[in-house]
């Protein structure tokens, strides 16, 4: 009786093992950049295209995304048609994100950035040690001029943070599914703008004593942009900031 216990118990570790190495040896090799990538494709990207045809929207068109510190949330917006606007299609909480509001200044000090960033594909990372992650660039031209330094600001999964956005896993794989599909089917880059909070005249009345209230005031030059126009600005600096024009 014992030994045909025994016999039954290695039975079923033998295939619980095959369970768990089935997916990624069944996983098709360079197609999704990593394991991890293609096997929250099989799962996630069902369900994302179920839900972008009933907005009448595509896998693979242009993302952009606007980060709110204040509010704790990332925005994805996707377009609508070629050249034309951008809808909204999700809002994603953010699970943490470090330090407060105001820009990051230097590295070390565990601050997220506040600013207009870019992301090419050599800035998605699929085998973060944050689940997925893409770097945000930080610091862009603008900051680099003014000697702000740091490194490796990203927008990651995992829920923790010293220095960057975090999101829930099960977030991080949506947003970056997306964005990957867009990078693939050509755009060149995605824009991440993040801010402190949504820059309405009245909050924004509000510091006026603060000390980042002029750097606040051309971000929302550049927040005021996107909501005239729903297509995200093309940004570049000045010594005096950021300038902003038709994309």
């Amino acid at each position: 009786m014992f030994k045909s216990l025994t016999i039954l118990v290695l039975m079923l570790l033998a295939w619980g093992g095959w369970a768990l190495l089935r997916p990624q040896l069944l996983a098709k090799p360079g197609t999704g950049g990593s394991l991890r990538v293609e096997q929250a494709r099989q799962v996630v990207m069902p369900r994302l295209q179920r839900e972008l045809t009933a907005r009448k929207l595509k896998p693979g068109a242009p993302v952009f995304m606007r980060i709110f510190k204040e509010e704790k949330v990332l925005e994805l917006w996707i377009e609508q048609e070629k050249g034309g606007r951008f809808e909204l299609f999700k809002s994603y909480p953010v699970c943490a994100y470090s330090g407060k509001l105001g820009p990051k200044l230097s590295e070390g000090d565990r601050q997220a950035p506040e600013g207009f960033y870019f992301v090419p594909r050599s800035r998605m990372n699929p085998s973060s040690r944050f689940h997925l992650s893409f770097n945000l660039g930080y610091p862009n031209t603008l900051e680099r001029s003014q000697g702000r330094t740091g490194s490796f600001l990203m927008v990651h999964g995992n829920c923790v943070s010293t220095g960057c956005y975090a999101m829930g896993d099960r977030q991080i794989e949506e947003i970056y599914l997306l964005a990957d599909a867009a990078l693939k089917a050509g755009q060149p880059f995605f824009r991440v703008h993040c801010f402190p909070f949504r820059m309405h005249s009245p909050r924004l009345d509000k510091e006026s004593g603060n000390k980042w209230h002029t750097f606040w005031m051309n971000l929302k030059q550049g927040y005021d942009h996107f909501e005239k126009h729903k297509r995200p600005p093309n940004v570049t600096s000045s010594h005096a900031g950021y300038l902003f024009g038709d994309s």
